[in-house]
């Protein structure tokens, strides 16, 4: 674990959440002696993921809120840097020039996009801006947008009505982040609008692979949209948890591990 001289207070503060979604609650002394910092950081660091409705704070620590609001892309893309920039560069192995892929709007995903860029005659469809903007200078890679109405928190186009052009391809394989992935209930999200693009989504794809760091297993969001009998291969990193990754192989689901 970093000290306090080695991270800013907003990257401690999402390894803080890291830790609550793993094990649900931890007390301001554990995390303070975690960390190496004293006390009255650590209660300052709850007290600003309480403003922002991620925690809820107890008498001498936290316990992560049950409904949590999706975080902004831009908060995201720093938990689990490192395990999604292996993860991605892992699922870029299964695109090959000529492919048309759907990416979705999770960090993830963002991360493998930037493994796609020197790819030929790729065509990626997605409702992610971010991951368009991404592509800018790849002349290689045609980008297709789906429709919507903006959504400032993930940076994406938000709707099922544009989603009709995604008809006009021949959709090999879609790659899809997700809040959780839990048996039964699948790949979940927290937003259900969110949930409800890639549910539609799901089932136009040929292939559907999940990308996932080891959080993200036993969590379960509000809106699920893919089942697990649904994922053909799961990208997920080493530390990800051996009963479940076993339970998702006893299914018939491919599941890498980098």
């Amino acid at each position: 674990m970093e000290t306090s001289t080695d991270l800013y207070p907003a990257e401690r503060q999402q390894q803080i959440m890291a830790h609550l979604n793993r094990n649900g609650r931890a007390s301001v002394a554990e995390l303070s002696q975690m960390f190496g910092v004293s006390e009255v950081t650590i209660r300052a660091d709850l007290q600003a993921l309480a403003a922002g409705d991620l925690i809820l704070r107890t008498h001498g620590g936290a316990v992560l809120a049950q409904h949590a609001p999706e975080l902004s892309l831009t908060l995201r893309r720093q938990q689990q840097v490192n395990a999604k920039e292996h993860i991605g560069a892992a699922a870029a192995g299964f695109v090959a020039d000529g492919d048309a892929v759907f990416l979705d709007a999770s960090s993830t995903a963002l991360a493998l996009a930037h493994g796609l860029r020197q790819r030929r005659d790729l065509t990626i469809l997605t409702h992610s801006l971010v991951v368009a903007e991404s592509m800018l200078d790849a002349p290689g890679v045609t980008v297709v947008m789906t429709g919507g109405t903006l959504q400032r928190e993930t940076v994406s186009l938000m709707g099922t009505d544009g989603l009709a052009i995604l008809h006009k391809y021949n959709l090999k394989t879609g790659f899809f982040g997700a809040h959780g992935l839990s048996f039964p209930e699948g790949l979940t999200d927290v937003s259900a609008g969110e949930a409800e693009v890639k549910r539609q989504v799901v089932t136009l794809c040929r292939q559907v692979v999940a990308l996932i760091d080891a959080t993200k297993w036993g969590r379960v969001g509000p809106a699920s949209f893919a089942r697990p009998e649904d994922l053909h291969i799961i990208v997920t990193d080493a530390l990800a948890p051996v009963e479940l990754v076993e339970q998702a192989r006893s299914l018939g689901t491919r599941v890498l591990q980098v």
